[in-house]
């Protein structure tokens, strides 16, 4: 194996996902020296198509609207479908209270992805593909010191004056620290794949996302530009445990337990086999320290019930900028931003998660498909699936009293809600470290 002399950079970034590409174009364009590292070749598959209307601003900043909208089948809103209520009710994005921002798009990702990472290195970053970070370490107290290995196997070592982990679901600063944990409140497993000749929405609905929920979990029905439909279902860990076949079986028979969704899948085929993935939801301890970030999906995932990953990922990314640059520039500051980038992720994060954890709950889905509107409640919902989840305006006091309804409501059917709390907290079992 090949090895070269050692290499300097002002922030070196692990990833090449949204998140990565991101704060790698905006610190290239502030003057720092980046240098990213991607362990694939883009494009390169990956799943997450649904995007919300709150990434629009972040296109806009990045300089990319045009090239997402190019690639991209507008979404209007959002369906959801309850068996239960034997109905659907879909949530339009120009009804939130700012409507600013209408629609959003769904995208295949690797097209998605790789337009951001051109985007990186059009903005200055040296993007280095196929090329996979193997060890770090902290020892020099002016460096992060990184060692990384090529897919033509020339290893190098690079010294950073900051490390920003973007590495996704690999999580590779938290594994290496020991600090990765399944979701104590949440744990959900997945299953999807593509399908061509789906029968979408009609009309100006057909790029919407279609939620389904069913005994064991959710589907998500995210149609594509190319006209190929992404099927997913985000089921209990217990339920995936029970699959006595492959994959691809287990996947057709459990969308077989959703009427409304095979009817939408009758003349469908799936184009390749099924894919299974566990540990589903996951956090680290912490996501900042002495000369590093964690951003997106390195630092923690939540369920995808909102189509909230690429969202979250991008605008950490946007505030994990701000705290490299400022590192940089004034070390002594380090801690303040640290502490106020903390304060930020976890703030969105909340708020995803508080819907998440209550998505089964007997009020919340009445809640849901029977929408009321008092005070701009509904509104305020609307913006919150749009991705309006970071400020304290009027979207978070239409939520805050969203909350209140919620438990006045479930005080009505207590019975019912206190079994299906038992029922989730057998399906997500004791935490462990994921």
């Amino acid at each position: 194996m090949a090895s070269t002399d050692d290499a300097t950079c002002d922030v070196l970034v692990i990833g090449g996902g949204p998140a990565g590409s991101t704060i790698g174009a905006l610190l290239a364009e502030r003057g720092c020296h980046v240098v990213l590292l991607e362990k694939d070749h883009h494009p390169r598959f990956h799943i997450g198509e649904s995007l919300l209307p709150l990434n629009l601003p972040l296109f806009d900043r990045l300089g990319v609207r045009a090239g997402v909208e190019s690639i991209g089948i507008i979404k209007h809103g959002a369906e959801f479908n309850s068996a239960e209520h034997q109905k659907a009710i879909t949530f339009d994005f120009g009804d939130a209270v700012n409507r600013s921002w209408p629609y959003a798009y769904q995208v295949r990702r690797s097209e998605f992805d790789h337009l951001l990472l051109r985007n990186c290195a059009a903005r200055g970053a040296e993007v280095h593909e196929s090329t996979r970070v193997t060890a770090v370490e902290f020892g020099d107290a002016n460096a992060v010191c990184v060692t990384s290995s090529s897919e033509e196997g020339e290893v190098r070592r690079w010294r950073a004056r900051f490390l920003v982990d973007a590495s996704g679901r690999d999580t590779f600063l938290a594994q290496r620290f020991g600090i990765k944990r399944r979701n104590s409140r949440h744990a959900s497993a997945a299953l999807y794949g593509h399908f061509t000749d789906a029968r979408r929405l009609p009309g100006r609905e057909e790029g919407n996302i279609s939620v389904f929920w069913f005994a064991h979990g959710w589907f998500w029905f995210i149609p594509l530009k190319d006209g190929t439909t992404s099927v997913g279902a985000v089921c209990w860990p217990y339920y995936l445990k029970s699959r006595k076949t492959d994959p691809t079986a287990f996947f057709l028979e459990t969308i077989a337990l959703c009427p409304a969704l095979v009817d939408r899948l009758r003349d469908a085929k799936l184009v390749a086999p099924a894919t299974a993935t566990g540990n589903y939801s996951y956090y680290a301890d912490r996501m900042c320290g002495d000369r590093y970030i964690m951003i997106g999906d390195a630092y923690g995932f939540i369920d995808p019930v909102f189509s909230s990953g690429v969202y979250l990922a991008m605008n950490s990314a946007f505030l994990g900028a701000d705290v490299v640059d400022g590192c940089l520039r004034d070390p002594r500051a380090a801690r303040r931003l640290y502490r106020e980038f903390d304060r930020k992720v976890r703030r969105g994060l909340r708020m995803f998660s508080w819907m998440i954890y209550r998505m089964t709950s007997p009020t919340m889905r009445d809640l849901i498909m029977a929408p009321q509107n008092v005070l701009g409640v509904e509104n305020g919902m609307i913006s919150f699936l749009a991705g309006d989840v970071f400020g304290y305006g009027p979207v978070f006091r239409r939520m805050m009293l969203f909350r209140a309804l919620y438990y006045a409501t479930s005080l009505g059917s207590l019975k019912a809600n206190i079994r299906a709390w038992w029922r989730r907290r057998r399906a997500v079992g004791p935490a462990t470290a994921a």
